[in-house]
């Protein structure tokens, strides 16, 4: 299901996108489509397809700040000025994670391409994110744990817990072991960051 698209970027690997509304499609995603730690894929050409996350998301609202005189109701406004568009939106900030090619083989790391503007953002169903996170001797990977850590800022830890949780649900005991001592290496470090303050 197509969510977004790519609207600006922070860095090679930090993106920002605009959650499409009515005006872009008939059927625009649900508020669950686009959440925290919500998996995406970015199919940049017909070989590669770049997979991020949503890590954070802003609201836009430029009416907020206009105290003017309105000369008729909003709902009228289609009617009288047929050009007025709705400017409110949201948009989501997508952390790059790594690529998938079409052979199916998975790289975690930093994507080599850049992603261009105009960029469809697609939703990634839980099938596709399990296949990115399992490697070749179907075993749990998580090899962009540092990337997170390091350009998420604040949302690290949440962003890192958010994975955790949805990985959990579909693995096996091994990997559910795995992801458990992860998990308490990060509640660790969420209390003694929270000590230090």
């Amino acid at each position: 299901m197509k969510i977004a698209k790519i609207v600006s970027s922070n860095s090679h690997i930090d993106y920002v996108g605009r959650v499409i509304d009515s005006l872009d499609a008939a059927e625009p995603p649900a508020a669950d489509d686009f959440g925290f730690a919500q998996f995406v894929g970015l199919p940049v050409d017909e070989r590669t397809e770049i997979v991020g996350v949503i890590y954070d998301s802003v609201l836009v609202n430029p009416e907020y700040s206009n105290f003017g005189p309105r000369l008729s109701p909003k709902p009228e406004l289609g009617h009288f000025s047929p050009d007025y568009l709705n400017e409110q939106g949201v948009l989501i900030g997508i952390l790059l994670l790594g690529s998938r090619d079409p052979e199916g083989k998975i790289a975690h790391g930093v994507p080599r391409r850049v992603v261009p503007a105009g960029q469809d953002v697609f939703r990634l169903d839980p099938a596709a994110t399990k296949d990115f996170h399992t490697d070749a001797n179907d075993c749990l990977q998580l090899h962009y744990y540092s990337q997170v850590v390091a350009h998420a800022g604040p949302f690290a830890v949440p962003l890192l817990e958010a994975i955790i949780e949805q990985l959990t649900l579909d693995c096996t005991a091994a990997d559910r072991q795995r992801l458990g001592v992860l998990k308490q290496t990060l509640l660790w470090q969420r209390t003694m960051s929270g000590m230090r303050l």
